[in-house]
């Protein structure tokens, strides 16, 4: 089965499955909701748990031999599974399937692994792990689900904020939940259970923000302005190379003149998306992109990425990190016409 994070507690009290998979791009999730399910199994008589890590040359012959060394005096056993690199390889994916068809009621196999892709999530072993137990994805709330995320961690300690000070806090722990779990905590030890004020939460919150390419690409196709310039501002200020910006930007500045082009011709927009490489969350993305850009808009834009690719090569003059800000400001302008 396939289990959501916020489903995980309410899971847990009815009862245990023999094997769980706790995967994601956030370690704070992924950590917690291991955690949780120890803590079940602690509750319901697993008093014995046995650490292993699959890095390269792991024996997977330990696996089972941990599943069968259990002990004389009738104990279960918690096996612990972790896969840092989310890639147990031909024989680890054989071991898992192996297991899953084994799997007795003395042991409960927990496996937890960094975020998979999309052809890693359709495996065979992911498979037989989640019909035999149940998988759960945990990935970081994107920035405009992050005060309500913060809203629900500060209800924990009982405390509360305003919309305001949610997206204060939320603009600077972006894309960073363990930073952003450290200031919750700090703003319980620092006020008591009530409302928090902007001002005494301005007082306590560093900016701890970490800003990546994704965050950029994101702010780009949803012309968010303000975000906009503070991930280029904050990528700016931790070094990134300006070739990699104009990559990342390129990418979707291309993507879109492409799809524009299709669309305009007669094609429908997620044949033309298909082709352009573009799916998942991104798709949405780009449609309320392709809502306010034209095609003299996305063909400009598409020049323009031409020209800072110049400045950063050093054959033209100009501030590549001004260029990528005022690229971004004219796709996120509506088109003064369509046609």
């Amino acid at each position: 089965m396939q289990l959501k994070g916020e489903q995980l507690s309410a899971h847990l009290e009815r009862g245990l499955k023999p094997v769980y998979l706790v995967h994601g791009d956030e370690p704070l999730l992924v950590i917690e909701a291991a955690d949780a399910i120890r803590a079940a199994a602690r509750q319901q008589g697993f008093d014995e748990r046995e650490v292993l890590t699959a890095l390269s040359g792991f024996d997977w012959n330990q696996l089972s031999m941990a599943a069968g060394n259990l002990s004389l005096f009738g104990g279960k056993k918690l096996i612990d599974l972790r896969i840092p690199t989310g890639k147990p390889g031909r024989e680890g994916s054989a071991a898992l399937q192996d297991y899953c068809q084994r799997c007795g009621p003395d042991t409960l196999l927990l496996v937890t692994l960094p975020a998979l892709d999309w052809k890693d999530e359709k495996a065979a072993w992911v498979t037989a792990l989640a019909e035999t137990g149940a998988a759960i994805k945990l990935n970081a709330p994107p920035l405009a689900e992050l005060p309500a995320w913060i809203a629900g961690r500060l209800r924990r300690q009982g405390q509360s904020a305003d919309n305001d000070t949610l997206t204060f806090i939320a603009e600077r722990v972006e894309g960073n939940l363990l930073a952003a779990q450290q200031e919750i905590r700090k703003l319980g030890l620092l006020y008591p259970a009530r409302q928090l004020t902007l001002a005494e939460v301005r007082d306590a919150v560093l900016d701890v923000a970490r800003f990546d390419l994704d965050s950029l690409r994101e702010a780009l196709l949803a012309g968010d302005t303000a975000r906009l310039a503070r991930t280029l501002d904050g990528l700016r200020q931790e070094g990134e190379a300006p070739p990699l910006i104009l990559w990342a930007m390129t990418e979707e500045v291309r993507a879109l003149a492409q799809i524009r082009q299709g669309m305009d011709a007669g094609q429908s927009a997620d044949m033309v998306m298909r082709d352009a490489r573009v799916w998942g969350p991104r798709q949405a993305l780009m449609k309320r992109c392709l809502n306010r850009i034209g095609s003299a808009q996305a063909c400009a834009a598409l020049a323009h990425a031409g020209r800072i690719d110049r400045i950063v090569k050093g054959i033209a003059g100009g501030d590549a990190w001004n260029e990528f800000l005022r690229l971004g400001l004219a796709l996120a302008a509506p088109a003064p016409s369509r046609r």
